[in-house]
This record gives structure tokens, C-alpha cells and sequence, in this order.
């Protein structure tokens, strides 16, 4: 049996990489628009979903081969990778993040646009399945509902966006929290708003069979204890 080991996503590198134990890290792949490593962001890979256990897609900003060519290229810039056949399988894309295999779909949201859509795999076929107020970037999922984070905007460049002119059109302002989307109809069913010094939400994750969780900071007299299994 294959030993299992751990995967991320190296923007700065515009590669997947894992640990190493002589480097910063060791590099597993990198797109083929890329023509080698280096420190510059180039396109500004930024998620990765799973299959069965193995990493199958990656979003990219754009595929551009030069630093920080991917901030050209929020408007439509950004692609879909399929990492077994390093084939492009969506492009035309505003900015992709939290890319999520659920069955035959692939889940991902434009954060460009405000959309949390899905592709079906075997036509291709892409929809909008509802649009989020905000800068969304973080993707979970519980029996048909899709849980989403949305964030305020972080520079001037979001006025440039698709999301914002839509949310001038809708009357609508960006905000930050958590959605809840029935992926049956698109509603948003359920949601939490958040105030105060919160203004941007990376990733959301479920915690399944837990009652009463609690997070605990890296520097809390708690985490000895955790660590040592207390």
C-alpha cells in the first residue's frame, strides 16, 4: 500500500509540493504554461481538489509565465486543471478558487464574478448554481448543501471585478461570513454574518460528529496538553 503523504499548494512556486527535509520543500508538479520554478507567482495557483484520496485539480488565476503576470488576468484569465492529463478542462474563468469533487461534478467558485458553480464531467457543461455577496474563497459541503465564505474586499482592484458591478446592479454590498447554499435549487437557506476586526475568510471545513468544538491558538497554555494527548 502506498504511504500516504501531505500535498499543498505552493503559489509563490506555482507548483504542488510536499515536505522535504533538506529544502523549504520538494516540488511534485507544476502546470505545463509554467516553464520552471521560481518565486514570482506567476499564475497564481491556488487550489487543489481531491478524488479519492489523490490530488485530480488545480485552479490557476491565469496562465501566465511571467511575475505576477496572473494580476492581468483576473478578469478572465483564470483556468481549471486536470493534474492526470495536465489538460486545461475550464478557462474564461474570474479568478477560481476552492475547486471540489462531488460525484460527477466539480464544485469551484469564481471569486471574480461572485459565483459558486459547478461543471458536470462528462459533458463539460458549466452553471451558476447562486451568486455570493462578497470576495468567495473557501468551499465545504454537508448531504446537498454547499457551505461558502465570502470576504470583504481587499484592494481597489475589486471595483474592476464582475462582482462588484453585479452587486451594484443588485443594490447589494460585499460582506463576510458563511453561506449556506442548497445545491438543489441555489438558495441560500442559511447564513452567518460576521462584525468587527474579521474581514477575510480563507477556507471552511466541516467537523463532523463534534458537539462542543473550540479553537485553540498556538500560543495557549491549552496546546501542551493537546499535543501531548491529555
Amino acid at each position: 500500500m502506498p504511504t500516504a503523504r501531505l500535498v499543498f499548494v505552493n503559489t509563490r512556486f506555482s507548483c504542488l509540493a510536499t515536505f522535504s527535509e533538506s529544502q523549504a520543500f520538494k516540488p511534485l508538479w507544476k502546470p505545463k504554461f509554467v516553464s520552471r520554478l521560481a518565486p514570482e507567482d506567476r499564475c497564481h495557483l491556488n487550489g487543489l481538489a481531491l478524488e479519492d484520496g489523490r490530488v485530480r485539480y488545480v485552479t490557476c488565476c491565469s496562465t501566465s509565465d511571467a511575475v505576477e503576470g496572473w494580476r492581468g488576468g483576473r478578469q478572465e484569465g483564470g483556468v481549471l486543471v486536470d493534474i492526470d492529463s495536465d489538460a486545461i478542462i475550464a478557462d474564461g474563468l474570474s479568478m477560481p478558487h476552492s475547486p471540489r469533487v462531488v460525484g460527477n461534478f466539480i464544485y469551484y467558485v469564481e471569486s471574480g464574478r461572485g459565483a459558486l458553480l459547478r461543471l458536470d464531467r462528462a459533458s463539460g457543461k458549466r452553471e451558476d448554481v447562486t451568486f455570493c455577496p462578497g470576495f468567495a474563497r473557501g468551499l465545504a459541503f454537508v448531504e446537498h448543501y454547499a457551505i461558502v465564505t465570502v470576504s470583504l474586499p481587499r484592494s481597489a482592484a475589486f471595483d474592476a471585478l464582475a462582482v462588484a458591478e453585479t452587486m451594484r446592479a443588485r443594490g447589494a454590498v460585499p460582506w463576510r461570513g458563511l453561506l449556506i447554499v442548497d445545491l438543489r435549487n441555489g438558495d441560500i437557506v442559511e447564513w452567518l454574518r460576521l462584525e468587527g476586526d474579521v474581514t477575510a475568510l480563507f477556507d471552511v471545513a466541516v467537523i463532523t460528529r463534534v458537539r462542543c468544538s473550540r479553537g485553540i491558538g498556538p500560543g495557549a497554555i491549552e496546546m501542551g496538553a493537546v499535543v501531548r494527548g491529555e
